[in-house]
């Protein structure tokens, strides 16, 4: 549950309204705090209460004296200007650690048309507009290394609504500026920003081909006579929507294609069409078959390793979109428009995959997949799966938190379901300041062989108490794109080499069920460990006065600034000789 505290100069009443009624699905929940009090809220350590989030909307006339004298007329004052903005951004930063979401409203005029000054707009001693831009700009500046902080462009709601966006009625009334549709719109994004932070954002996006990403049926008429780009205003239309998607994939959005068409056929239309904008690399997977659709996006789904609430399904057609939308629960089919001249717009339209950071893994997810398919059809010739595992030559490199790992270190943990011992959410500055407590070690681990890297796929967490010799397993959390690659018995053997390194006699974990993280709990009852129950707890335990073994097959990296001797008896790995060549 994100529980949210509003903190504003003016009647946010109905923005929490519109959060509880509209989006308490999302697991949102907030309150508005009493407005007009803003430095005193932020700066309060007792007005949190129990919320762990905050929204920050204020006026820049309740921030800046320097903007609220230039409103009545008097010389723009940009020292001031600038000063006030720093210390507003010192209160923000200042906000107790337990709010993990600081999400704020850039600055917009509370009025309409508050600052238009024609000619004067953009003038360096009268330009309200131009201060404006640089308040917002310099706030965001100052804010770029809090962690904590997301800013949104709320003058993107204005020009979404126009005039619709103020009332002046509601201003006199209630202190109201802004009407309910404005506040719908916002909801929206802190909705949606919610989800992203949450881990909940949508990770798939699944198309149709014909009519659907081009103009046309390419098994009846051919790729040369589709409707794809050129000078046509449906063709431009089609190539938009496609740019978009790419927009999409490189913002760590996988796409995948469900069409009923001849395989052969579709594939030579995505290769060789000069107006394609996606190609066969874009793709992290497809099923072009003459099967059942719902099927083929199960199938997808599956193949993939992501939930159905993950993906979103994009169709042309109102009769598979709805037998697909009945088939498949959780996944998202959003209904869509007639015309392909919409389309771009529409796909832009959708807020299911906002996130609130993008990280170089992100960016080269597709590329991964498309590693993985090569990888699979390796593996179809290959005797067995231990043989096949044997001939990728798989590299794990432990690493420690770092500045430089830190947000995609926060980033695994918040939005892994699956491989995650605990579903511990917490954010970045909270795993730094656990990562620093003494007795405490968090490492991250990277996978890469013979066909690629995967990047940064797994982080686990110890706890060592000196007194009891024993380590305790916090965070156990893989990425579900390398499970099955020995990984997991890598971490596991790791956790247990720097617990025995450092005395311990016994390792424990304590496994918390979610809906979805039944492999976790598997994988923890295929190992050695014992399995201890209670009424409500399932625990395991390693004794580790026995050896710590490393998967074979695995060159372990980095594994000595860890383990003080990496010759200990205890600690048998085939991959040492490697971890010393390499490090």
């Amino acid at each position: 549950m994100i529980d949210f505290l509003i903190v504003s100069d003016f009647n946010v009443q109905n923005l929490a309204a519109i959060l509880n009624n509209r989006h308490s699905v999302d697991g949102i929940h907030a309150d508005a705090a009493e407005y007009g009090q803003v430095m005193q809220t932020l700066l309060g350590p007792d007005a949190w209460g129990s919320h762990n989030a905050a929204i920050v909307w204020t006026s820049p006339r309740a921030i800046s004296n320097a903007y609220r004298r230039a409103v009545e007329g008097e010389l723009i004052d940009s020292a001031q200007l600038s000063a006030e903005v720093a210390e507003f951004a010192d209160a923000l930063r200042r906000i107790p650690p337990k709010i993990h979401h600081i999400l704020i409203s850039t600055w917009i005029p509370i009025h309409p048309d508050e600052d238009r000054r024609g000619a004067l707009d953009m003038d360096r001693d009268y330009g309200l507009a131009r201060a404006l831009m640089r308040m917002n700009l310099e706030l965001q500046e100052a804010l770029e290394s809090e962690p904590r902080v997301r800013l949104f462009n709320s003058a993107r709601w204005i020009a979404k609504l126009g005039a619709v966006a103020y009332s002046q009625k509601l201003w006199y009334l209630s202190k109201t500026p802004f009407t309910v549709d404005l506040f719908r719109a916002a909801a929206a994004d802190f909705a949606a920003a919610a989800r992203g932070l949450g881990g909940r954002a949508r990770k798939l996006v699944i198309v149709d081909l014909d009519n659907t990403l081009w103009g046309g049926v390419v098994g009846e008429t051919g790729w040369r006579s589709l409707k794809l780009g050129g000078h046509d205003a449906i063709g431009e239309a089609y190539r938009d929507f496609q740019l978009a998607l790419l927009a999409l994939k490189r913002r760590g959005v996988l796409i995948g294609v469900v069409s009923k068409n001849e395989e052969s056929i579709a594939l030579e239309a995505i290769r060789e069409h000069p107006e394609m904008a996606l190609r066969l690399s874009d793709l992290a997977g497809w099923k072009i078959n003459w099967n059942d659709k719902a099927q083929n996006v199960i199938d997808l789904i599956a193949e993939l390793n992501l939930g159905r609430d993950a993906a979103v399904f994009i169709d042309d057609h109102p009769v598979e979109r709805a037998r697909v939308r009945e088939a498949i629960p959780g996944l998202l089919v959003p209904e869509w428009p007639k015309s392909p001249i919409d389309f771009p717009a529409a796909l832009r339209s959708l807020d299911c995959f906002d996130v609130a950071t993008v990280s170089a893994e992100d960016r080269e997810r597709t590329s991964s997949y498309v590693s993985e398919r090569r990888r699979r059809a390796e593996q179809s010739v290959a005797p067995s799966l231990d043989e096949w595992l044997k001939t990728l030559d798989l590299r794990v490199e432990v690493e420690p938190l770092t500045a430089a790992n830190l947000e995609r270190v926060a980033q695994l943990l918040n939005k892994t379901n699956q491989m995650n011992l605990r579903t511990r959410r917490m954010s970045a500055r909270e795993l730094q300041s656990w990562n620093e407590r003494p007795g405490n070690r968090l490492l991250g681990f990277r996978l890469s062989d013979k066909f690629g890297d995967y990047g940064l796929v797994g982080i686990a967490s110890v706890a060592i108490d000196i007194d009891s010799r024993r380590g305790h397993i916090e965070d156990f959390v893989l990425s579900c794109r390398a499970m099955g690659r020995r990984v997991e018995e890598t971490m596991l053997s790791t956790l247990s080499a720097i617990a025995a390194g450092a005395g311990a006699i016994e390792l424990t974990a304590e496994y918390l069920p979610t809906p979805r993280n039944h492999p976790c709990l598997r994988f923890f009852e295929s190992c050695t460990m014992r399995r201890d129950d209670d009424a409500d707890r399932i625990r395991f335990h390693l004794n580790l006065k026995q050896p710590v073994e490393f998967p074979d097959g695995v060159a372990v990296i980095g594994l000595d600034r860890f383990v003080p001797d990496l010759n200990d008896q205890r600690i048998i790995t085939p991959a040492l000789q490697a971890s010393a060549m390499h490090a």
